[in-house]
């Protein structure tokens, strides 16, 4: 095993025993700072302008072609990525290298003017961004179970996760209100040749690599001079170890496995809650668009702070019961927002705050299952199918809206756009099936009633992962 490796399950010299110290605080500003491609270039605003009439007829399925190639390089390679890093211990380089190509995706952006012209380029630029977003996620969610214990793992991811939730609110105010909004902006900007989306492009760049410095600073790869330097590996024999470590992990820890299924499932199912939030709110109960931004502040303020509080829980349940209770009342409450879809603005401020405040601790403790149950030295390879398996099925919840929304509109009779609170029916339904196969795999270690569930046995890669 390679020296380089991070440590899982016992604190090493170089892990912080508390919460609140740089090392972590340092790991957790990268989410702050990618939360500018995640949230404001991805969610909010370059997609939204991308889309727009400047740039010609069909933007928008343009926009769903390029992202779904994306998502199938992701899915093809970012195990592969993850594993390299963990065989080579240049986790924290290619950390840094993969948030450096999003940070210049994202001030490219900048010259994609509005012009049909210009679709292209701007397309490739998101989508290659996405896919060096991934590529980064993989190696610092890897870097989790090196700069936490087991007495506060729960902690250190939930406060990563919620300052990203934090952090892109913040950006988003800062680009809306100081650029967007304005007839004149910051700096005497303006709307002419849609500089200011452009500039906001250049802001978020600056955003993410002014945030993600601390942790390449930080967190140094450290290698052992007297190791023996990794063997080069090609493409054909990486994949070759991955699938032997698929199949030894099919052999020897089924439930691993069964949660990269189940996490995949309802994670999609809780990015739907999202992506769809803000579309029920404005079709379904009459939010403004000043009402569906002020909500998607609010939300997203909400998910972070109980993001941050459910981590605590975490350390002291298991991650288990904490994703388990969280994807309930989720969906609890949207049966409530269907079954009261009559009910107007307020039901859905108060039961999409609900939604809101459990989705975060449900992504949080997520991440915290795979970093309790990984050996040293695997992490990347693990985290990267955790990303390939969620790429895998991110069709779910998009799928079960639309297909939702056909339903009622027949079962009805009315109209697909009269239907269109069914579509909240299509996200609950992924979230339960999600909760249920859960349920069916062990606890981690730390979950109530885990003293016999243990990390995976570090030999039970046949990969031969590291040489």
């Amino acid at each position: 095993m390679s020296s380089t490796a991070g440590t899982t399950g016992t604190p090493g010299a170089d892990q912080p025993t508390r919460t609140a110290s740089w090392p972590v605080l340092a790991w957790g500003l990268w989410d702050w700072g990618s939360a500018a491609f995640n949230a404001v270039i991805t969610t909010f605003v370059f997609s939204v302008y991308i889309t727009s009439d400047d740039f010609g007829p069909g933007a928008s399925t343009k926009l769903g072609w390029a992202l779904a190639a994306a998502g199938v390089l992701i899915a093809l390679l970012a195990p592969i990525t993850g594993q390299r890093a963990d065989r080579t211990g240049r986790r924290t380089f290619w950390l840094g290298a993969n948030t450096l190509l999003v940070v210049l995706a994202s001030a490219g952006m900048f010259f994609v003017a509005p012009s049909p012209d210009y679709l292209w380029l701007g397309l490739g630029l998101l989508a290659a961004g996405n896919v060096f977003f991934e590529f980064a996620s993989v190696n610092y969610n890897a870097m989790l179970a090196s700069i936490s214990h087991p007495g506060n793992v729960g902690k250190v991811s939930g406060l990563g996760w919620g300052l990203g939730y934090v952090g892109g609110i913040v950006l988003l105010l800062v680009v809306y209100f100081g650029l967007i909004s304005p007839e004149v902006g910051l700096f005497g900007i303006t709307g002419d040749d849609a500089m200011d989306v452009r500039v906001s492009m250049l802001v978020c760049a600056g955003w993410t690599l002014l945030f993600s410095i601390p942790v390449v600073l930080t967190h140094p790869d450290r290698r052992d001079p007297d190791a023996e330097p990794a063997p080069r590996v090609g493409l054909a024999a990486s994949y070759r170890a991955l699938g032997a470590t698929l199949a030894g992990l099919w052999r020897t820890d089924r439930d691993t496995v069964r949660f990269l299924v189940a996490s995949a499932v309802f994670r999609d199912g809780l990015a739907g809650v999202f992506t769809f939030g803000a579309v029920i709110a404005a079709s379904v109960f009459g939010f403004s668009d000043g009402g569906v931004i002020i909500f998607g502040v609010a939300a997203n303020v909400v998910a972070g702070a109980a993001t941050i509080a459910s981590g605590s829980l975490d350390d002291r349940w298991g991650p288990k019961r904490v994703i388990s209770i969280s994807l309930g009342t989720i969906a609890v409450s949207g049966l409530l927002v269907f079954a009261l879809h009559d009910g107007g603005t307020t039901v859905f401020w108060v039961f999409g705050l609900l939604l809101a405040a459990f989705v975060g601790p449900a992504q949080s403790a997520s991440r915290t299952y795979l970093a309790r149950l990984v050996p040293p030295g695997r992490e990347g390879e693990v985290f990267g199918l955790y990303a390939t398996t969620g790429r895998a099925v991110s069709f779910l919840a998009p799928a079960m809206f639309s297909l939702s929304i056909l339903l009622g509109a027949a079962v009805t009779g009315s109209s697909q756009d009269d239907a269109e609170y069914f579509g909240i029916l299509g996200v609950v339904l992924v979230v339960a099936v999600g909760l249920a196969m859960l349920l069916r795999v062990r606890p981690a270690p730390g979950d109530a009633g885990a003293s016999s569930a243990t990390p995976l046995p570090p030999e039970h890669s046949p990969g031969g992962l590291h040489g």
